[in-house]
């Protein structure tokens, strides 16, 4: 019996196909119900009880054999079959358009890359978010004009679950779950109830960023800030800060960079003062650390944060808000050397 499975199983590594149709004959012949290697089956019921267990093994592994080997025949003329000259058969016989990166893509990535130098980690959070995390655990006072209905989205006719309307609640999430020092640049969407126009929409995008130790100070923001600017945009680039309000920072500033089309010189994209504000920034509140459960007189932070669009109309003119949304091909186009 095993001498007969040898022999079947040296007919099987010799065979050879030259079509399809000769393939799926021999796939019958031996490994359909009545193919030879289904028949030993008819004789192994004669095999001595002691020889029962290497006849069987052998058969087994002449069906697995003989199953690879009609494969690869079938593999190797599908192979040949798609090889004509050269030629793929199998592709489409109209040139397809290549896509590109959405701008704004290729803007956040650009911010989280440079931030991912310093150290920084990538955090995300929901966009349906709860008061705690939006207002109330960031310092907004009750009656802050940012709670009002003309401000923010909120869901089901309930004072409590809203659509946030920036990336910080990120950042006090993870400052509730996590103790300093803490890293992060939080990306994502955003959504505010404004009127749509060529300079603003109800949603768009930011980048927050937090750093959270042991004596961090206001110079170490500077210097974060000068090296992002000049990482995003030129190496020349000078960066100013002006004293603002932000219930969650003390101090706060709002950073302007020399306009980048300019030079600094003045033109009417930075109304001829020759700076371009980009982004509002400032040292942690000491309420915004207790509230999350750092403790404020051992811990100190900076946060700052800027809308992914701003960088974007700066780096490549996009004048209108709404082209970054309306999906206009055309528009798309004008970035395939940008991916």
């Amino acid at each position: 019996m095993l001498n007969k499975i040898k022999s079947l199983r040296e007919e099987v590594a010799a065979l050879t196909a030259a079509n399809a149709e000769e393939v799926e004959q021999l796939r019958i012949k031996y490994l359909s119900k009545k193919g030879a290697v289904s028949l030993l089956m008819n004789d192994f019921r004669n095999v001595p009880a002691e020889g029962k267990r290497a006849v069987g093994q052998a058969i087994n592994e002449l069906k697995n054999f003989a199953t690879d080997r009609i494969n690869e025949l079938r593999e190797a003329l599908e192979t040949a079959d798609g090889d004509v000259d050269g030629l793929d058969l199998t592709r489409t016989a109209s040139d397809l358009r290549l896509g590109t990166r959405h701008p704004l893509s290729l803007v956040r990535e650009e911010i989280v890359s440079i931030f991912s130098r310093l150290g920084f980690t990538v955090a995300e959070g929901p966009e349906i978010e709860d008061d705690w995390h939006v207002f109330s655990s960031l310092n907004f006072a009750e009656d802050h004009p940012a709670r009002d209905m003309q401000d923010t989205f909120f869901i089901q006719r309930s004072p409590d679950v809203l659509l946030r309307t920036h990336t910080s609640s990120v950042q006090s999430r993870v400052m509730e779950r996590t103790q300093p020092p803490i890293r992060i640049v939080c990306p994502g969407r955003v959504y505010r109830n404004e009127a749509i126009s060529a300079r603003a929409h109800c949603f768009f995008h930011q980048v927050e960023a937090l750093y959270v130790d042991k004596d961090v100070s206001f110079a170490d923001l500077k210097q974060t800030l000068l090296y992002f600017a000049r990482e995003m945009f030129d190496s020349n680039t000078k960066i100013r800060l002006r004293p603002s309000y932000f219930p969650f920072t003390e101090p706060s500033a709002e950073m302007d960079i020399s306009c980048n089309i300019c030079g600094g010189k003045g033109c009417s994209f930075c109304k001829h003062t020759g700076w371009v504000e980009i982004l509002g920034c400032g040292m942690v509140d000491p309420n915004v650390l207790d509230a999350c459960g750092i403790d404020s007189k051992v811990y100190s932070g900076f946060a700052l944060g800027m809308g992914v669009e701003r960088i974007t109309n700066l780096k490549y003119q996009v004048k209108d808000l709404r082209m970054f949304s309306e999906n206009d091909v055309r528009f798309l186009d004008e970035f395939t050397s940008a991916r």
